[in-house]
This record gives structure tokens, sequence and C-alpha cells, in this order.
């Protein structure tokens, strides 16, 4: 197997909320399977991305939550979230997204920010895997995830890049929400925070249980 293919999660893990939704008529166009979670149901660290991207339906198994039926399993993002998570200790993390569908723009090939009613149609998926995961630690990965998660306690984000790595409490869940870059754009903001990869890294596995 190739490298990280020992971390590409089994169709036994997936977690289906709501088989064949179709709450947003725009999302059911654009993609071929809902993303759903997977993971184990015993977790203590729960992944949340944004939605499902592209991803490259021509690849052997990385090709990506729309083509895969599950979350964070794209060759770039898929493949460097969970060898981080399974780096600062915690490979059997759970992973899932705040969109469970492929936010497809004009052309129907590449990403576009899911809307606010798209997310908000969601929202009640996300907080069913929750609810049974029962996490201690929920890992935002981005803007827009960090966002979702902190609309469950009626908190907004003023600035993601100031709240990389700083640690809130969600009440909601009886959980600790900690937001971490993006891994589309790791390579760009890492040291701009004053890290290095390695101390970056770290500073993760230092917030984890």
């Amino acid at each position: 197997m190739g490298d990280g293919d020992s971390l590409f999660p089994d169709e036994s893990s997936r977690f289906v909320v709501e088989p064949g939704c179709e709450r947003c008529p725009a999302l059911v166009a654009c993609r071929e399977h809902i993303s759903w979670g997977s993971g184990s149901r015993d977790a203590d660290v729960f992944v949340v991305g944004e939605a499902p991207g592209a991803g490259d339906p021509s690849a052997d198994r990385w090709r990506g939550g729309n083509h895969t039926g599950i979350a964070y399993t794209t060759r770039h993002s898929g493949r460097r979230v969970r060898r981080l998570l399974a780096a600062v200790g915690h490979p059997d993390a759970y992973y899932t997204n705040a969109v469970k569908c492929f936010p497809c723009d004009e052309s129907g090939e590449t990403n576009r920010e899911p809307t606010a009613e798209e997310r908000a149609n969601c929202r009640a998926h996300l907080e069913t895997e929750l609810e049974r995961v029962e996490p201690a630690v929920v890992v935002a990965t981005g803007k827009h995830a960090t966002k979702t998660m902190l609309a469950f306690d009626g908190k907004s984000l003023d600035g993601f890049v100031d709240s990389v790595l700083e640690p809130v409490e969600l009440a909601a869940f009886d959980a600790t929400l900690l937001p971490i870059l993006h891994p589309s754009y790791q390579d760009v903001w890492v040291s701009r925070l004053g890290y290095s990869p390695a101390e970056y890294e770290a500073a993760i596995r230092e917030r984890l249980p």
C-alpha cells in the first residue's frame, strides 16, 4: 500500500444519519455521494471540516468524499489531516464535515463555499453525530468549520487566525473546541503563526486528551 493508505477508513466505519437527504437542491445536483462521517464511535477526538471537495474519481483509493461517501478522503487534505491526527496520538479520531455534500461552483467541477442555508440544513446531521460520539475535543479544520461549531453555542468568530490553537469550551456538547489550520493553508500559515511544522504538531498534541 502507498504511504498513508493504512489510514483510509473502510465502509464499516461510516455513520449514515439520513440516507438520501435532499434538503439542499443545489447540493443534490452536485454530489455523487453524501459524504458521511467515519471513524470510532468512542473517539475522544472529533474532526470537522467544511465540506467534501471535488476529489479525483480516477484515484485508486483517496478519491475524496464526493466519490467515496466518506469524509476527509481526498489525496491531499484527507491524507494530511489523518496523518496529523495519527502523529499526535489519535489514529482513531472521528472525521466528518459541517456540510455533507460537495458544493460545486457553476462549472460543476470545483468547490464553492456552502451557503448559510446549506450549513443550517446540515447542522442537525452534525449535531446527531456529536451526540452519538460524545467527544472530549472537537478539532475544527479552518474558518468555516470553526464558525459552524461556535454557532451551536450562539457564538460568532471575529478573526479565524487569532483563534487557531486557542481552545474554547462548547457548552452545547460538554466538549472543547480546538480550531486548527485547514490542510490546504497549513504550509502558508504555520510559519506566519510563529511555528515550525514540528512545533505546530507538538502544540496540537499538547491540547488533545
